[in-house]
């Protein structure tokens, strides 16, 4: 068998390597043992602790699904997850030792056509990025990734509550449709009742007539930061941040779509899957099913 192959000869060649000439993942790999190392009867009423290789492989696994995203105190914290105690002090030195890492952070430019005649609204957060409830407030911006056939222009609605990404929109462009676009996708999607506050940039898109004339149509209000201070809009900023970090540093798309498909499938991984520190460790879209079973409890308990 190859995963068989792989592991006899993994101190001679590298594990990465030999996947790759033999045709199977990585990830595959490291999730095969684990499941292995899961199945092993354990003797009644021990304490059995997981052998470092073992865990190891379990930190390989993990660190290939979430394409080295995770640092230690969230590897930690998925292996916990997944029902494997271990010390956070243990994962993190047998990943320091094996030279497993999150991907390094880099400053990266965010495009602001500010210059413009177009009314501003007023700063109706000042950087107060709380929310009591889904669909209270929502933040947006714009963002642009480099291919071989141009520039790829993404934009984004976050809940501020559970931090998921409600609506998106891509194109080669950065017209007003991008952005309404992605307005449009987020109300259809999340139905808000009017007073939803929409927080931006001063961009041009977002001043325009277009993406004005549309939050009004859906009742809801608009905020913008102040000017040239991009704290004022840090969640999104953030996020930006892990999506380029996580996927595209170091990537060349020779098309547009292979980088539309690859933030797609990091927008998924995101709301579905991604550990968020701000939310207690879990994923966003499990922070607001929590919210809402608790709203479902109350209901039934009046």
């Amino acid at each position: 068998m190859k995963y068989a192959w792989i592991a006899s000869h993994k101190t001679r060649w590298p594990v990465s390597l030999a996947c790759e000439v033999l045709g199977v993942s990585a990830s595959g790999y490291f999730e095969h043992w684990r499941r292995k190392d899961a199945d092993k009867p354990s003797r009644a009423g021990a304490n059995k602790r997981i052998s470092n290789e073992a865990l190891l492989a379990h930190i390989r696994a993990i660190h290939a699904q979430v394409k080295g995203e995770y640092g230690w105190p969230k590897m930690w914290k998925e292996l916990l997850a997944r029902g494997i105690r271990v010390g956070k002090l243990r994962v993190q030195k047998l990943m320091q030792q094996h030279g497993i890492k999150a991907r390094g952070k880099r400053k990266f430019v965010v495009t602001t056509d500010s210059k413009h005649d177009l009314p501003i609204a007023p700063n109706l957060l000042a950087r107060d990025f709380t929310a009591q409830r889904p669909n209270q407030v929502w933040t947006t911006d714009i963002t642009y990734i480099a291919t071989d056939e141009g520039w790829l222009y993404l934009v984004v609605l976050l809940d501020l509550y559970s931090r998921q990404v409600v609506g998106w929109s891509m194109k080669e462009h950065m017209q007003a449709s991008l952005v309404t676009d992605a307005l449009r996708m987020a109300y259809f999607r999340r139905k808000p009742a009017a007073g939803l506050i929409v927080h931006s940039d001063r961009g041009s898109q977002y001043c325009g007539h277009e993406f004005q004339n549309a939050l009004k149509s859906y009742n809801m209000l608009s905020s913008m930061s102040r000017k040239g201070d991009c704290w004022d809009n840090a969640p999104t900023e953030s996020l930006w941040g892990h999506l380029k970090v996580a996927r595209l540093h170091g990537r060349r798309f020779a098309t547009r779509r292979a980088a539309m498909d690859e933030v797609m499938d990091w927008l998924g991984f995101y709301n579905s899957t991604r550990l968020h520190q701000t939310l207690g460790y879990v994923s966003p879209m499990a922070f607001e099913q929590r919210w809402f079973a608790a709203q479902q409890q109350d209901r039934e308990a009046a």
